[in-house]
């Protein structure tokens, strides 16, 4: 339903023909865009995280987008020197991924290739080592076994039916919901014994999805792809102390150094949300020589985002949106300036 409510809002900006009033004033000097998996498998009936996931043909009509609008596509490494310029150059656009799947080897980089785009991947470390947590879509393969799962809520234990697609939909986010709001290795533990009741195999699951070290250092080979850290374990920091945040951090990117021959000056935090990277985890990736932090709060990047490099916000392809119409209202701007209450900075 909230989905719903959203595309016809998106909908209404677009026909009415209001993201264009309000692009010159908040489609700033340009966008980082997220993304995930890059795939044509269909999704089945109950794929919960299908929101990861586009295909390639749209990846393609974006970066036919992006360069119909007139925005070049840059790297990271550009995109930084354009926001410190403050806007002197033309709009820009970047394409990020998280995660280090492997469809962003064999879907993704053909797509990139095709039009000479660079791109940059943001790579956990323990998840090329075959030890990543995949957990989001371990509890999808878990519920989708199951007829009901159970939760321990703070009222006692929760009973959740989930026969239907529907009802195993609002399992997911039930139990999702319950998992985010606890500590990082409790949330975990809490997972990994559904999985073992339900019979999935965690390890398999990251070696299956996940590129291995020889496939991230043949990407890393072409001057187009940008390898860049993701931490170790792909925690939300702000649940950690600060020495554990800090050593997620610099242990990641040591850890890729380590494989690729270069030490990662590019962050993404994961999750990315105002509730899992802020003000600590900014001025704690500055320390560590970090040059640019990406997080998953929305919206576009104004010149005033050349004083918070390391809190950038991202424009999110997802796999629930995947039309013309939204990716040119998103590239207006307009959404994220109603959604932030007209803030061009949310860095707190």
């Amino acid at each position: 339903m909230k989905s719903d409510v959203l595309k016809s809002g998106l909908r209404a900006l677009y026909y009415s023909g209001a993201h264009h009033v309000l692009a010159p004033f908040f489609q700033g000097i340009g966008m980082i865009f997220m993304l995930h998996q890059v795939s044509r498998a269909r999704p089945s009936p109950f794929a919960a995280n299908r929101g990861l996931m586009v295909t390639p043909e749209f990846l393609d009509l974006v970066l036919n987008e992006v360069k119909t609008a007139g925005i070049d596509i840059v790297s990271l490494d550009e995109a930084a020197e354009r926001i410190r310029a403050r806007g002197a150059a033309r709009r820009f656009a970047c394409f990020t991924l998280d995660d280090g799947y492997r469809d962003n080897l064999q879907q993704a980089y053909p797509v990139f290739t095709k039009h000479r785009a660079p791109f940059a991947i943001y790579v956990p470390s323990d998840y090329p080592d075959g030890k990543g947590d995949l957990w989001w879509f371990a509890l999808e393969k878990a519920i989708l076994t199951r007829d009901a799962v159970e939760i321990e809520a703070p009222g006692g234990v929760e009973h959740i039916e989930a026969k239907s697609d529907t009802e195993k939909q609002h399992a997911f986010n039930r139990v999702y919901r319950h998992l985010r709001s606890m500590d990082e290795e409790n949330a975990r533990k809490s997972v990994s014994r559904m999985c073992a009741a339900a019979g999935v195999d965690t390890e398999h699951l990251c070696r299956e999805l996940v590129m291995t070290w020889d496939e991230i250092r043949e990407l890393n080979s072409d001057p187009l792809v940008t390898i860049g850290a993701h931490t170790e374990s792909h925690y939300a920091l702000a649940k950690l102390p600060e020495h554990r945040a800090r050593e997620e951090m610099r242990r990641g990117a040591d850890r890729l150094a380590e494989e690729t021959g270069e030490w990662p000056v590019h962050l993404s935090y994961p999750y990315g949300d105002s509730n899992s990277a802020g003000p600590r985890e900014f001025r704690i990736a500055g320390e560590l020589g970090f040059k640019t932090g990406v997080t998953t709060r929305k919206g576009v990047i104004f010149s005033e985002h050349a004083d918070h490099l390391l809190a950038l916000p991202r424009v999110s392809l997802n796999g629930e949106y995947q039309s013309k119409v939204f990716t040119r209202v998103f590239m207006s701007g307009a959404p994220f300036a109603l959604s932030n209450g007209f803030r061009k900075v949310d860095a707190a």
